[in-house]
């Protein structure tokens, strides 16, 4: 099956993959910035792993703050999913976390008034440093697939996983 992305889920992904495979290079004065996707900065976010297997907000961008309703600082990233549906999210974070690859899933997303958005998130370990107390942290991002004028201004409360694109696996050649 094939899989076809958002453009910020591609920027991110080749954003994360220059980040972690060269961090030290100065970038390229022709290499686009941040805010040449203030979209796609809205809706990044960045969670951190706490006691009890809790993902931790650390840093939201506005508009998913505003998507969801509410502020986001130190609020649970799982406490957005219910079920089986948590169980699933759970599993790809630590399988993101393990692989240090990133991880992708769709969803739909839902208000109190009943309206759907499609959602794809998208999950990317961050190095672990020292200064963070070796605790895992990912950058994500929470992008919207349809125009977000269909939810009528009511924040999303309810999520549902809808596929799961996990980590892809080093493979090594076999020889038969």
């Amino acid at each position: 099956m094939s899989l076809t992305y958002h453009p910020n889920t591609i920027t991110l992904l080749t954003a994360w993959e220059r980040m972690t495979q060269a961090p030290d290079i100065a970038t390229d004065l022709n290499t686009a910035k941040a805010s040449d996707y203030p979209d796609l900065l809205d809706c990044l976010f960045v969670i951190q792993r706490a006691a009890e297997g809790r993902w931790l907000f650390r840093n939201a961008g506005d508009q998913l703050s505003q998507l969801l309703g509410r502020d986001l600082g130190d609020h649970d990233c799982m406490d957005f999913w219910t079920g089986h549906d948590r169980a699933m999210v759970r599993s790809l974070i630590d399988s993101v976390r393990e692989s240090r690859k990133p991880g992708t899933l769709h969803a739909s997303g839902e208000t109190l008034t009943g309206k759907h958005v499609g959602v794809e998130l998208t999950f990317a370990p961050l190095p672990i440093t020292q200064s963070q107390g070796n605790t895992p942290r990912l950058l994500c991002l929470y992008q919207p697939l349809q125009p977000r004028v269909i939810l009528n201004g009511r924040p999303v409360w309810r999520h549902r996983v809808t596929a799961i694109y996990p980590p892809s696996p080093d493979r090594q050649a076999t020889h038969l």
